[in-house]
């Protein structure tokens, strides 16, 4: 009875698989009856029941389950040789259940409709529009710079804690959801991760537990840093997957906050996105522009990169492509380069409304 149950179990993890292939092509069906249905129900839930710990659960959770899956491997490594079949059918259904349950509470949202349809705007732009977004963006960040720093050559130190910037990267979204009720953040569960050291080894700076919707950043990484990653992660948490959303998200929350060192994370930011794309698209525009951007928001780029760069080592490239592949599986087809698709979001968006 039981090795029924299993092979039942090994056979749903191909039937899955093929329904997820098919649910791609109905993102429409995804954004109504899961991603603004089923999911905010259950996102809710699960920050309510781990939201109120002063530690990542989600981390823990990970921990027990590397142990046992090792323990687990270590005792039945004879077992694997002398009963391969009853050994795999261990192994897909254990399979089988975790892919259920990551698709159910988050996963599916890799297949929702593509976040400018629902806000109405258009999803490419002209050289030209790039190049006007980013001078107003540059003279915006400049201002907040000047109103933060006594020389434009200085650059700007968040004076609070970690613990205060997760606290206030909520006032964000809650100005957001006054326009966009969708982007309604509660309750919270954000947390710092308790494996933030091999999570800097790995390049990453923060990710969200789809087992319990908690957002993990990493501590470690530069106060500066930590407004928008907390914001991005958040937008995770809202069932926004795909990391060119998230980031266009998290960007506007950080904007939209009434703290100023907020704003100016926000905007530089987007700024760093814009300039990027620039490059790839006019080098000579970017070398002009770069010219009338304050020197002190160059050194906090610097000090990101500085930062990575002194954390770089041989793995952190397969755990990057690892992380490339498996966006690609997720329906995100451009991997980690969609990350600079965020462009054409801001600069559409931005078409409508001040900046």
């Amino acid at each position: 009875m039981l090795n029924n149950k299993k092979g039942i179990l090994a056979i749903f993890l191909g039937v899955q698989i093929l329904c997820i292939s098919i649910l791609k092509h109905f993102p429409e069906f995804v954004e109504s009856y899961y991603s603004n249905g089923l999911y905010v129900l259950i996102s809710r839930l699960m920050r309510f029941t781990f939201g109120w710990l002063s530690f990542s659960a989600g981390d823990i959770l990970y921990t027990i389950a590397v142990v046992y899956c090792l323990r687990w491997l270590f005792l039945q490594r004879k077992r694997m040789y002398k009963d391969f079949v009853q050994w795999a059918l261990d192994v897909l259904s254990a399979v089988s259940i975790a892919y259920f349950a990551f698709h159910v509470l988050w996963a599916f949202n890799y297949y929702r409709a593509p976040l400018y349809r629902s806000l109405q705007i258009e999803a490419d732009y002209t050289t030209e529009e790039l190049i006007y977004f980013t001078k107003k963006l540059v003279t915006k960040s400049n201002t907040i710079h000047n109103n933060l720093s006594k020389s434009d050559t200085l650059s700007v130190k968040i004076p609070y804690t970690k613990d205060d910037i997760i606290n206030k990267a909520t006032h964000g979204y809650d100005a957001l959801s006054k326009v966009y009720p969708q982007w309604n953040y509660e309750p919270r569960s954000i947390k710092k991760s308790i494996y933030s050291l091999p999570l800097t080894y790995m390049g990453f700076s923060g990710y969200l537990n789809p087992f319990t919707n908690e957002a993990q950043v990493d501590a470690l990484i530069p106060t500066y840093k930590f407004p928008t990653t907390t914001c991005h992660e958040i937008a995770h948490q809202l069932g926004y997957a795909a990391e060119n959303e998230a980031n266009f998200i998290g960007s506007l929350a950080a904007i939209h906050n009434e703290d100023i060192y907020f704003q100016y994370a926000g905007y530089t930011f987007a700024l760093r996105y814009c300039l990027n794309e620039i490059f790839k698209r006019d080098k000579e525009s970017y070398y002009l522009i770069l010219k009338t951007i304050n020197k002190g928001i160059i050194k906090n780029y610097q000090e990101v990169q500085e930062f990575w760069l002194s954390y770089e080592n041989p793995l952190e490239p397969f755990f990057k492509t690892t992380f490339d592949n498996f966006l690609k599986v997720n329906n995100q087809s451009d991997g980690m380069k969609s990350y600079s698709y965020v462009v054409a979001l801001l600069v559409n968006y931005y078409k409508e409304q001040p900046l």
